[in-house]
């Protein structure tokens, strides 16, 4: 939990303990989810604050597993490259869009349905009163959120190779994010009613899709947000996990590497001082190279890269 970054871990905590509360109130009677969920906008128990409070209510231990796992997985990242503040608005602005969403698609469905016309509707549970038919139409979960912080990581890093079970192979993120809106489009115009609000899947990667493109087109919101604080952190996991192997390979080679570290700083030690100009002439050319570098992940993925680029982004993270 040290390693999470801060909006990340509180996101996560937050929806375990709404989760934990809701299975100790329902032992007294207190339906959360129904309290917290998101009622269809007609419907008597709607309120407007739901809009906001659906995201953190899960209706399975499955349900919330599921939504906490990609969260951990892909929010972790897209923290680190974004920054708290604007991964946080990413991550409601997805949530809302795709409670918005989903609250369209039940209106579309009532309206089909021509419910308007009826005072009672036969259920599994017997004969009710379209009032409350409606107040059943709840929506819980993460989910809508969740997907949305998916695509932006497809966007990302779309050349980032995944393993999907229980495809043997790694995949590239782009074709998991196109397989993903591929599947939740088949299963929102299936006739069968799964329970899952797959629309509001698709509303929150619509919402965080052009979200992102009008971040892409204002690129003065990066420096806003702290854009540059953190979006080496998944470059940064696998250059060091390459230095890391390097090291252990070179082990074999006995003292040797360390008497050359050691001459090479003492040369370093005894070179002329850098002045100041010289100094700032030469950091502004190494940050000019790192955003290029960078730009280059965004526009192509981090795999575009040759052997110099990365090393070049690794010894600027450490610095």
């Amino acid at each position: 939990m040290r390693n999470i970054p801060t909006v990340t871990k509180n996101l996560l905590i937050l929806n375990v303990l709404a989760y934990i509360a809701s299975i100790i109130l329902a032992q007294s009677g207190i339906d959360l989810n129904n309290i917290l969920g998101l009622h269809f906008f007609l419907a008597d128990n709607f309120h407007l604050w739901q809009i906001v409070t659906y995201m953190f209510m899960h209706g399975s231990f499955m349900h919330i597993l599921m939504n906490m796992f990609m969260l951990w997985m892909f929010g972790m990242v897209m923290e680190s490259v974004w920054g708290p503040k604007k991964f946080l608005l990413f991550y409601m602005v997805t949530g809302i869009g795709a409670g918005l969403c989903q609250e369209l698609a039940q209106y579309a469905n009532y309206v089909a349905e021509g419910l308007s016309n009826y005072q009672y509707v036969s259920t599994e549970m017997g004969r009710i009163t379209m009032d409350s038919y409606l107040n059943l139409w709840t929506t819980v979960g993460a989910s809508g959120a969740v997907y949305g912080v998916l695509l932006a990581f497809g966007l990302t890093f779309p050349n980032e190779r995944m393993f999907i079970i229980p495809i043997p192979i790694p995949l590239k993120a782009k074709w998991i994010i196109m397989g993903s809106i591929a599947m939740e489009l088949f299963s929102a115009m299936g006739t069968s009613n799964d329970g899952v609000a797959h629309l509001a899947h698709l509303g929150g990667m619509l919402f965080g899709y052009l979200l992102i493109r009008y971040w892409r087109k204002h690129p003065f919101s990066d420096n806003d947000f702290g854009m540059n604080r953190g979006r080496q952190f998944f470059d940064n996991m696998r250059d060091n996990w390459e230095s890391r192997t390097n090291r252990s390979t070179g082990n074999n080679q006995g003292d040797s590497n360390n008497g050359f570290q050691w001459n090479t700083n003492h040369t370093q030690q005894t070179q002329q001082p850098e002045s100041d100009w010289d100094y700032n002439a030469r950091k502004k050319k190494e940050q000019e190279e790192v955003d290029r570098i960078l730009d280059k992940i965004r526009k192509s993925g981090y795999d575009s890269l040759s052997k110099e680029e990365k090393k070049k982004l690794f010894d600027s993270s450490k610095s």
